[in-house]
Formats: C-alpha cells, sequence, structure tokens
C-alpha cells in the first residue's frame, strides 16, 4: 500500500488500468479530452503489476481497474468518474488538484 500511495502522490491524476480493459481507455479518453495529462500505470504490462492491484483491492478499489486517483485521493472506478462528470463536478475536481488549467 505504501507503494501505490507514493504512486498516486506523484501526479495530479493517476489511474491504474489494463490495457485490454474498455473502461479503462474510456476514461483515460475523457481526461485526455479535457487536456489533462494522468499518469496511467497498465497493470498488466507491469512487473509488479499483480502486487499493486491486490494493494488496490486493500484500499477498496472494486473492480479494480480502472482505479483513479485525483489530487491523491481515491475518486473510484469508471462509474465514479462519470458521474462526476455528468454532476459537472470533475473539471472543478481537476483544478483544485492542478491538472486543468482552464
Amino acid at each position: 500500500m505504501d507503494r501505490v500511495s507514493k504512486m498516486v502522490s506523484e501526479k495530479p491524476v493517476v489511474i491504474f488500468s489494463k490495457s485490454t480493459c474498455c473502461m479503462s481507455h474510456t476514461v483515460r479518453s475523457l481526461f485526455c479530452d479535457f487536456g489533462v495529462n494522468p499518469m496511467v500505470y497498465e497493470l498488466d504490462e507491469m512487473s509488479r503489476g499483480r502486487e499493486i492491484e491486490q494493494a488496490l483491492s486493500r484500499l477498496g478499489c472494486n473492480p479494480t481497474v480502472p482505479a483513479v486517483f485525483i489530487g491523491g485521493e481515491f475518486v473510484g472506478g469508471a462509474n465514479e468518474v462519470m458521474s462526476l462528470h455528468l454532476k459537472r463536478s470533475l473539471k472543478p475536481m481537476l483544478k483544485r488538484a492542478g491538472a486543468l488549467w482552464v
């Protein structure tokens, strides 16, 4: 868990993903459309990806991907991110985290 905490504190937006997950791709595309450059960790392409996935599960990420962190805080998966977007809460959150300037 310390490893995950360190990883999510290094950038304003961090996404834990799998390269084959369509929901991960959708979330990543949404952030890129906003002009946000998220740090994306493809767990299925990392040597310690399974270990990180287990730590995410212990943090309450279910399903474990996509797992989105904004400003070092766990936001949720695709459903939560899309819900925030539809409520017009996502962009202000990104601005507060320093991931979005406009």
